[in-house]
């Protein structure tokens, strides 16, 4: 079943102002937050993770219903590469070495803004790639 386009938007600017505010931090408890936020979206897909749940819960009915559409695996994978990032960030804050963690963080927050901002999904367009070169291979 596709989704509402507008809810990974929404997780998307969430994430970009909770990633900034790590970078300004250095808040290894709010960057494990944020990656806890990824795991579940990963794994349950965008709806189910924190931000789907606020979009669907409060955002959503106040702006109308949706207009356009899209397939879930691909959000559902770019949360799995946020996570990958942010779990490196997480590592670096808590472990170090400290450039891990602002090189990884301030990745994941350069896509997050990408995506909040002008709609193009990085990691969206990662699964596309993945899928067409695995169709080749296959």
């Amino acid at each position: 079943m596709d989704i509402d386009v507008r809810g990974p938007r929404f997780g998307a600017a969430v994430t970009t102002v909770v990633l900034a505010v790590v970078l300004v931090t250095g808040s290894a408890w709010l960057l494990a937050w944020q990656t806890l936020a990824f795991a579940l979206g990963a794994a349950g897909g965008v709806g189910r993770s924190p931000y789907g749940w606020l979009f669907r819960t409060a955002v959503r009915p106040r702006i109308g219903p949706p207009t356009e559409f899209e397939a879930p695996e691909p959000p559902r994978f770019a949360q799995a590469v946020g996570l990958v990032f942010a779990g490196l960030g997480l590592v670096g804050y808590t472990f170090g070495p400290d450039w891990l963690g602002l090189a990884a963080t301030g990745a994941a927050l350069a896509a997050a803004f990408l995506n909040a901002g002008f709609g193009y999904c990085l990691g969206c367009e990662m699964y596309l790639l993945v899928r067409r070169l695995t169709v080749r291979a296959g």
